[in-house]
């Protein structure tokens, strides 16, 4: 059943804009209730990006314990903390803010809950693989980040725009040590693509019912995996086609539970309460199949 609602519950919520079909709030609930939390959690939508700082300002006082940070706002959030991990840092990205007696604490979990799901679903750990990731934002730079530390051979990071790919190469050559880091435009990126053991979409491109494929399906071989981080009930165009070219595909929304279930770790601050990810699963399952209606991490 969960705790009542009183004057003790501490909060916990969503922040971007807008956030009316985020799946976090059933999941996140769900955890609450199965580990006798007396958490709640809700989405905050804002309507302007101007009004991120007054929110900012009203959540130091208020009894948060943590909360959650989508699109637009997740580049924008380091600025805000007065704390930011290292692979916060790394990928340019928070998306998971812990509160601590009125301080901000900055971290991101999109890289490790793609690095969990992975594992889970495909039993793929990347130490000394060839990787191929499709964008340049934020859920791009994440991803990176997590194959960075698990020491991946060679990362490309495949973008439209190559400027963009190449100021997040640039960002992330200092760390990457015993990884390649290579940006790439679409264009030049066949060859790269038919050798990668794993493919990546980072980009929001598969999220409307008509998106085609961000890549040419041709590129796309039986002996890889293909991962879209857009999660709904179809399947994406990419999808379909690492499907029919006998890939493993992956959707997003083991991406999604696992990093949900990296916040509600980091703020329970106890191995004790590990957050339950099949429940989890299970919560946002339910939601999608009611809905049909899905979003990117991005």
């Amino acid at each position: 059943m969960g705790k009542p609602i009183s004057g003790k519950t501490r909060l916990a919520g969503i922040l971007g804009m807008p956030v009316n079909h985020s799946l976090s709030p059933a999941m996140h609930n769900a955890a609450y209730r199965e580990l006798d939390f007396d958490w709640a959690y809700v989405p905050l939508g804002l309507k302007h990006e101007d009004d991120l700082e007054r929110v900012l300002r009203a959540i130091r006082v208020l009894p948060f314990v943590g909360f959650n940070v989508t699109m637009p706002f997740k580049q924008a959030m380091l600025t805000y903390c007065d704390e930011v991990a290292m692979a916060a840092k790394m990928a340019g990205a928070v998306n998971t803010v812990h509160c601590v007696d009125g301080r901000l604490v900055g971290y991101n979990t999109d890289g490790r809950g793609l690095v969990e799901s992975l594992a889970e679903e495909a039993r793929f750990t990347s130490g000394g693989e060839n990787i191929t990731i499709i964008g340049a934002g934020g859920a791009a730079g994440a991803a990176a980040v997590a194959f960075i530390l698990e020491k991946a051979g060679r990362v490309a990071i495949v973008n439209r725009t190559v400027e963009r790919a190449e100021e997040l190469a640039d960002r992330l050559m200092p760390y990457a040590r015993s990884t390649e880091i290579v940006p790439l435009h679409v264009s030049e990126a066949e060859e790269q693509i038919r050798e990668s053991r794993l493919l990546i979409n980072a980009t929001p491109t598969g999220m409307a019912q008509d998106d085609p494929s961000p890549i040419p399906v041709s590129w796309i071989s039986r002996d890889q995996i293909v991962c879209d981080m857009v999660y709904n009930v179809r399947e994406t165009d990419l999808l379909k086609a690492a499907r029919d070219a006998g890939a493993l595909a992956i959707g997003g929304l083991g991406m999604l539970v696992h990093q949900a279930a990296l916040a509600i770790d980091i703020w329970s601050e106890t191995a004790q309460h590990k957050a339950p990810r099949d429940l989890m699963r299970s919560a946002a399952q339910s939601v999608l199949s009611s809905t049909c209606s899905g979003e990117v991490i991005e």
